[in-house]
């Protein structure tokens, strides 16, 4: 991790410049959703008028991820994690669609992308306000990425022929540009093992693409997802170029955005807390504020935690998630930042729901819309269940590396725990079986990333962030972490019975 005196350099300027860019873009946004948003629409229909669109992207807010050289800001990560997280305070969805566009489209072209397609991409991007999505996702192929059946051959005369369907695209019938994902064909028709990247102009007839079904996704109604037939002809400039192999082009374009998640969770979880505080201060229970009940505090203090750990999440990202960095190794990381801050988004969402209560159940409060809003965060780009599953399989790999069966002994000079694994002498004081069972593998991982996010939350403090903050970030975590090891250790092998009905009716036993 960086040093403390290695903070990110930026000039005087540099700081008013984009103090100046963020603050006008923060007021942008009071002003749509505050004066000319109507939130019941927002919140029961689909979409979002478009003079909200017009008025928010008129700041430019994807100038963030576009290089100087091409009129942007730089892609420096503090100015996206910044620009994320204000617009998730005012709309969850928003700061999604900023950062479909920023993290999963414009990112890749500039680090992947050839001279001509930047140039053309980025022009149209800032000039024309136009968007871009990237399409992964198979009805048959959803965390099997790498099992995709859309496939492309080379075409007589250059350029690419690319055929297959694809789902649950952020911005489905919305975005102009796409980043679509396919194998090589050979003339057999075998796929090869490795993926490529190419993008589609769908305002070219040839590279249009057929939406054939848009979804009625249950939350998130500002982003359309749907259903896509792809069966479009590409130049060869529109094929990214890998450093090495398209799948590790593939890890480190989804590390990097997985990474970038604390930009969405940030404003989203300072929104929660404030709205929270400001209730439980204003409601009466018994002649007496919210504020007053141990429980409310037990809630709000766990909110405050996970406004905190967020914050470190974000300093860490803005100085590992540049685009000189090769993410395709930095799984552990990346797995445990996106899981870790979405289960506390939508945690926090289901704290916020309990304190507000029956009024807080209706989808145009922001209760019910963040606990809908916030829950698809925890499956999409990686199910969290997979991701816990992957780290704790990343770090057995490298304790096998090290001939090292002890987890405390590991987790001590580990990069990422090395701060926070003696506050666990006696929990993690255990020698790992390498081969777990998945379970295991799972609660073991949420473990670990529990303790990574502490790790980070350690270095912020160690920065000068606010130490009573700090102290009740930490305590929180702690008990996330013990409670965790239990389960890690007592879990027991229990199996679904399929033929559950035979003898299991309970009216059958009730003594009449």
């Amino acid at each position: 991790m960086t040093h403390p005196t290695q903070t990110v350099s930026r000039t005087v300027s540099e700081e008013n410049s984009f103090d100046r860019y963020l603050s006008d873009y923060k007021s942008t946004l009071r002003h749509v959703f505050a004066n000319r948003g109507d939130i019941e629409r927002l919140s029961l229909n689909r979409g979002m008028p478009p003079y909200m669109m017009r008025e928010i992207f008129s700041r430019n807010p994807l100038a963030a991820f576009v290089p100087t050289e091409y009129g942007g800001r730089g892609i420096k990560p503090y100015e996206c994690q910044a620009v994320l997280a204000a617009s998730s305070y005012e709309s969850l969805a928003l700061s999604l669609t900023v950062g479909i566009n920023g993290a999963l489209f414009l990112q890749p072209v500039a680090k992947y992308g050839v001279e001509e397609k930047r140039r053309h991409v980025f022009r149209r991007v800032l000039q024309d306000k136009h968007m871009g999505g990237l399409m992964i996702t198979e009805p048959g192929h959803g965390s099997d990425a790498l099992g995709m059946q859309t496939r492309y051959r080379s075409l007589e005369g250059g350029g690419y022929h690319i055929k297959g369907l694809k789902h649950w695209a952020g911005l489905t019938g919305w975005a102009d540009f796409w980043l679509l994902t396919a194998r090589r064909a050979d003339a057999d028709g075998q796929l090869s093992r490795d993926i490529d990247f190419f993008i589609c102009d769908v305002n070219d007839p040839d590279q249009h693409i057929e939406v054939e079904e848009v979804f009625e996704n249950l939350g998130l109604y500002m982003i359309p997802y749907g259903r896509n037939r792809i069966d479009v002809r590409v130049p060869e400039s529109s094929r990214l170029q890998p450093k090495s192999t398209g799948i590790k082009m593939m890890l480190d374009l989804l590390h990097r955005s997985r990474t970038q998640f604390p930009g969405m969770g940030m404003g989203f979880l300072q929104r929660i807390l404030d709205e929270a505080i400001e209730h439980c201060r204003s409601r009466e229970v018994g002649g007496a504020p919210l504020t007053s009940y141990d429980q409310v505090q037990a809630r709000l203090a766990k909110l405050q935690a996970s406004y905190t750990i967020c914050s470190a999440m974000c300093t860490y990202t803005s100085e590992h998630a540049g685009l000189e960095h090769d993410m395709s190794k930095d799984a552990v990381s990346a797995n445990a930042i996106k899981s870790v801050v979405t289960d506390l988004m939508h945690d926090a969402s289901q704290s916020l729901l309990q304190l507000v209560g029956a009024k807080g159940y209706r989808l145009d409060h922001v209760a019910g819309r963040s606990l809908v809003d916030s829950r698809p965060f925890q499956i999409f780009e990686g199910s969290n269940d997979i991701l816990y599953q992957q780290i704790s399989e990343g770090v057995l790999k490298f304790m096998r590396k090290a001939r090292e069966k002890n987890l405390l002994s590991y987790l001590k000079s580990y990069k990422l725990t090395e701060r926070v694994a003696d506050m666990f002498k006696d929990s993690l004081n255990v020698n790992v079986d390498l081969q777990l069972s998945q379970r295991k593998l799972v609660d073991l991982g949420r473990a670990i990333g529990r303790m990574v996010s502490m790790d980070f939350v350690v270095e912020l403090g160690e920065r000068g962030f606010r130490s009573d903050l700090v102290s009740n970030a930490l305590e929180t975590m702690r008990r996330d972490v013990e409670m965790l090891m239990t389960n890690y250790r007592l879990a027991a092998d229990t199996a679904v019975v399929e033929d559950y009905e035979a003898e299991s009716g309970w009216l059958d036993y009730v003594r009449k």
